[in-house]
């Protein structure tokens, strides 16, 4: 399928759940990234679309009003009840500003994977750099910690939120650039919600933290409960 410019590949697999999740990338990312996410929610039962989308070269807010919610209008059946999200990093931002305009139905629910909700130390360090710049596009820019960038904008969402940031990083050379845990692009504390219903820390880097079993029962158990299994 082509949608506006760009050869997108996604579909809803078969099964007789009422409930959706919508898996969402992050940045500079494909839909190969959640194929784990993917894999796991399939064996359980539920409708599953692993969004495929252009990060780099659309601005957030086509990405969420327009994009996105062609996606939404147009791929998920009357038959779905309940269409959760689960996210990573970019895509929790772009589910943020979906939902400023747009409702889910009633117990919908929303995990998110390293979400830059209070922007990225990381960013601020080198969104001036020309292949910074040239590989991440407007988004790029978008995602700093200045109280005046996209994340900080955006209203609180009257649902069911639950948020797994990482403490680990591969990319250790970032170190320097944070105060606190954090997983190599951003801080845990940056990950946060005001309404967020849970929270959990584990111990994996930004770029993998969706790869994990462990991480997938988590996000299960919240789509469930709308908690996580805290030890």
């Amino acid at each position: 399928m082509v949608l506006f410019g760009r050869k997108t590949n996604f579909c809803i697999m078969k099964s007789n759940s009422s409930e959706c999740i919508s898996l969402l990338h992050g940045m500079g990312r494909s839909k190969n990234l959640m194929k784990e996410v993917e894999k796991y929610f399939l064996k359980q039962g539920y409708k599953v679309l692993n969004i495929d989308y252009p990060s780099t070269t659309k601005s957030i807010e086509f990405l969420a009003n327009t994009f996105l919610d062609n996606i939404i209008s147009t791929q998920i059946g009357l038959s779905i009840k309940k269409i959760h999200f689960v996210t990573h990093s970019l895509g929790g931002i772009i589910v943020r500003m979906y939902l400023q305009t747009h409702n889910l139905t009633k117990g919908s629910k929303i995990v998110m994977l390293a979400p830059p909700n209070h922007g990225s130390e990381v960013t601020d360090f080198i969104k001036n750099n020309m292949f910074y710049k040239y590989t991440t596009g407007e988004a790029g820019q978008r995602l700093t910690t200045n109280s005046t960038s996209l994340p900080h904008q955006l209203a609180e969402l009257p649902y069911d939120i639950g948020i797994i940031a990482g403490n680990k990083t591969l990319e250790p050379w970032f170190s320097l650039l944070f105060d606190g845990e954090n997983d190599g692009k951003v801080s845990v504390k940056s990950t946060h919600l005001k309404e967020m219903k849970d929270f959990i820390v584990v111990p994996h880097a930004h770029t993998f933290i969706m790869s994990f079993n462990k991480v997938h029962r988590q996000i299960h158990n919240f789509l469930k409960h709308g908690v996580f299994i805290h030890i």
